[in-house]
């Protein structure tokens, strides 16, 4: 594995005997004016590293390289701009505004820009709070990643509603159409590592064609495929190739979470058809089921419809452990994109609020085509985040 000055100061970060706990949170990341408006910085930076057997090469290399800033006042507004340096991607993008702050009444919030679409909780979920190192396999399938828009959100105690609609191309001049979405999710339990969360997911997307720089139409294709579970390889077990003459896609997600205590579960069903002229539809699904116990006596966090990091209750950090089955099926009609799936057994280690250092194994078995591919993957994440 390459030494490099990425590598030496996240190694460097990994030490918490340099200070305590509570001088390693302690982070000047934001500043506060008179009028009670906040402005702060915000980054994740992960470095990974891929072990893979059946004579795939290994890999290491940042993962993410991601900064941006927030500007907000409570109860009026919040703004976002975020960006992966890494990938060179642009991420959330937006302004929301709070309806009591426009209308003297509370009728939810109301989000302008480039933001996530809801169907694939795992994906919903913030990058910094991923329970495992990559999300499950429906979800990199199916999930349709972010869209220029406006959504309408409401969260009560007992439920949260979403409604989206997006259109045009993304900010990387990427999927033309337009996008439709709605969220329902009930939370009869819902406080302090107590949480039911149980929802559905819909939307239902309009690619367009398009014409590239020399006049050349292009007909409005879909694809689903996903990597094995490790972000450092471009290999795709499972893919349905570009499928042509798409003229709908439907997406549909099951999604739940169980808190109590340092307990955790975490589930979802998705399931996208693809509509296409002239040919059959074509319909990819897939689960997941994943299990946390956190050893140390904490509990994730939730807030907002979605899980997120453990909060160390002492010195030394808080170590979580985590087991994952998923799979998806990407054969149907006339298309053999393959099935696949995988296990994964995790571990993390919370070294307070900014610095989460993370182990998974993954055990593969995907065939497509009558070819057959079983690699054990073992990776590991050094990930620091303000």
């Amino acid at each position: 594995m390459r030494i490099t000055p990425t590598l030496l100061a996240l190694g460097l970060a990994a030490t918490p005997l340099l200070a305590s706990a509570a001088d390693w949170d302690n982070w000047p990341t934001k500043a506060t004016f008179a009028n009670g408006t906040e402005l702060a910085a915000t980054g994740n930076i992960a470095y990974d590293w891929n072990n893979f057997s059946d004579g795939i090469a290994n890999a290491d290399a940042v993962r993410r390289k991601e900064f941006g800033a927030t500007l907000k006042k409570k109860g009026v507004y919040d703004a976002m701009v975020y960006y992966d340096f890494q990938s060179e991607t642009w991420l959330d993008v937006f302004l929301r505004l709070e309806s009591k702050a426009l209308f003297g009444t509370d009728i939810g919030r109301f989000r302008f820009g480039y933001i996530k679409t809801p169907v694939g909780l795992d994906s919903v979920t913030s990058s910094r709070a991923g329970s495992l190192m990559e999300v499950a396999l429906p979800v990199q399938a199916i999930y349709a990643g972010r869209r220029t828009g406006v959504e309408w959100s409401m969260e009560r105690p007992a439920y949260l509603l979403q409604a989206g609609a997006y259109g045009g191309k993304d900010l990387h001049g990427d999927n033309p159409g337009t996008m439709q979405a709605l969220r329902a999710v009930w939370t009869p339990v819902k406080a302090e590592a107590n949480v039911v969360h149980l929802g559905l997911a819909l939307s239902q997307e309009n690619p367009r064609g398009w014409r590239d720089g020399r006049d050349v139409h292009h007909e409005a294709t879909a694809r689903l495929r996903a990597r094995p579970e490790a972000g450092l390889t471009d290999l795709r077990f499972v893919d349905s190739g570009a499928l042509t003459t798409a003229d709908k896609i439907n997406r549909v997600g099951l999604e739940g979470v169980w808190i109590r205590g340092p307990f955790s579960v975490q589930a979802e069903a998705l399931q996208a058809t693809i509509k296409r002229d002239g040919k059959p539809d074509f319909t990819g699904e897939g689960q997941y089921a994943m299990a946390s116990w956190v050893v140390t006596g904490e509990s994730r966090g939730y807030a907002g419809g979605a899980v997120s990091n453990v909060k160390p209750a002492r010195d030394f950090g808080a170590v979580e452990l985590l087991a994952r089955y998923s799979r998806l099926d990407l054969d149907d009609a006339d298309v053999l994109g393959g099935r696949q799936h995988d296990w994964t057994l995790g571990a993390n280690w919370y070294l307070g609020s900014h610095l989460k250092l993370q182990a998974n194994y993954v055990k593969v078995d995907a065939s497509r085509r009558g070819i057959k591919r079983d690699p054990e993957i073992f990776e590991v994440r050094a990930q620091v985040h303000f």
